[in-house]
């Protein structure tokens, strides 16, 4: 089957999803206030700090490098598809710590949200459950953390892989919130068939229905997280876009290489920064000759974005 034939498809599919299951019905939120309820050392100056979300009525625990020296800055540090449930995340697989432990910015690594997109879905999910990271990350955890850790209120973004996007999508819906926005091998997404597509391909990998998230494909939920349409939402912040080739090279440090991914993210990538350039917003792109969508690339990439968000930052 060809690309176009598969993407002509997959939409057809969720549209057909859509006419069954009809517009999902909203969960409501539970009318409490965000905070904190547990906090544990991991170890130097890093904690582990648990936020009651009252949008999902859960606890969430974030991963959190707190900085030294008086009120800092904020980097919110995204991981991939599995959310880091999996045991897969800039914590368990890069020097993160080693990296940020000299650096005047506390790092919050939230843990949890696979396959979600990091958004808020307009209904529950029967695999997913209820997602709410939007408000989360953009109404709550900020306001509880900046008043835990003593912040100096300037905060940046960060995502990689499925949350490069996320950080994009994040970043242009609460405009006033972020300083910087870095996205790492990634995709920021669009409401045309290819971003319809690959979005759903993400969040049904994790079995959830896409209609649940933002309803009929191409309807006025997936036109409002079109980062394409929207890019000029990003006018006046530092944005760092990086991907490689998908050539696997010494920067993948022996990790698994998966070379369509991330020749797709870097061919996104570039699409993305083009269309930044068309409405005249500025970007540092990086595209490597070599890296093939693994931790080392990743790693990389977050050092060398580093003093672009530390400037951002004032950090």
């Amino acid at each position: 089957m060809t690309a176009s034939k598969y993407l002509t498809a997959l939409v057809s599919i969720l549209v057909t999803a859509f006419a069954v299951s009809g517009v999902p019905a909203p969960a409501a939120a539970a009318p409490t206030s965000a905070r904190v309820v547990a906090e544990a050392a991991l170890g130097r100056s890093a904690y582990r700090i648990d936020v009651y979300s009252p949008s999902m009525d859960r606890v969430v625990s974030n991963r959190v490098i707190r900085a030294a020296g008086g009120p800092a800055p904020t980097l919110y540090l995204l991981t991939g598809i599995g959310g880091g449930e999996d045991g897969i995340s800039w914590w368990d697989n890069t020097d993160v710590r080693e990296f940020f432990a000299d650096k005047h910015v506390n790092v919050v690594m939230p843990v949890g949200g696979a396959f979600s997109m990091y958004t808020d879905w307009i209904a529950d999910d029967p695999v997913t459950g209820r997602n709410r990271w939007l408000t989360y990350f953009t109404r709550e955890l900020p306001g509880v953390l900046d008043t835990r850790l003593g912040t100096s209120g300037r905060n940046a973004i960060a995502g990689v892989s499925m949350s490069a996007g996320s950080a994009v999508d994040l970043a242009i819906q609460a405009p006033r919130l972020y300083h910087a926005v870095a996205a790492y091998s990634g995709c920021p997404w669009s409401a045309d068939p290819f971003g319809i597509a690959m979005v759903s391909a993400q969040v049904m990998r994790g079995g959830g229905n896409p209609v649940n998230m933002w309803g009929a494909p191409g309807g006025p939920r997936w036109r409002a997280h079109d980062a394409f349409a929207k890019a000029g939402a990003l006018a006046g912040k530092v944005v760092y876009l990086s991907a490689a080739t998908g050539i696997p090279g010494t920067i993948d440090r022996g990790g698994l290489p998966s070379p369509p991914v991330e020749a797709l993210a870097s061919v996104c990538t570039a699409a993305f920064v083009r269309r930044l350039a068309q409405v005249g917003v500025s970007a540092v792109h990086i595209n490597r000759s070599r890296g093939s969508h693994t931790w080392g690339l990743f790693e990389a990439d977050l050092r060398n974005s580093w003093p672009h968000l530390a400037r951002a930052l004032g950090a």
